[in-house]
């Protein structure tokens, strides 16, 4: 295994051993997972460079749903607020504690990827019936 010296700032090493803590590994630990699952991501090159506030996670299906950035908020969400609530994206936006543009960009994303997005709805709205029926 290649050694790497390794400079973060005081905070971020703060969270990254609490984390680590949580887990029960040691903070090398937590760090050389932390940097193989970014890595993993990357190369599956799931995220669309047009839209950088938009990434993906891994749903409790396992699909890959793209949510904001930074957020646990799918794109899936801010677009049933839009169409189906008639939100307006500065209402989205105070709802959700969002900045407008991430809302703007979310809505673009859908618009790029539509037929991506509704699949997911239409698989959420699948799954409920299911479970309700």
């Amino acid at each position: 295994m290649a050694r790497y010296p390794l400079n973060l700032p005081q905070q971020l090493k703060q969270e990254a051993e609490m984390w680590a803590k949580r887990q029960g590994v040691s903070l090398n630990q937590f760090i050389l997972w932390a940097t193989a699952e970014k890595v993993g991501a990357l190369n599956q090159q799931l995220d669309d460079p047009d839209f950088p506030q938009i990434t993906y996670r891994r749903g409790a299906s396992g699909i890959p749903v793209p949510v904001i950035r930074g957020t646990g908020i799918r794109v899936q969400t801010i677009v049933i607020a839009h169409q189906e609530w008639q939100m307006t994206g500065a209402e989205i936006a105070l709802e959700y504690g969002l900045a407008k543009n991430q809302i703007d960009e979310a809505l673009a994303f859908y618009n790029a990827h539509q037929a991506e997005v509704d699949g997911l709805l239409s698989l959420e709205e699948d799954l409920a019936k299911s479970r309700n029926g």
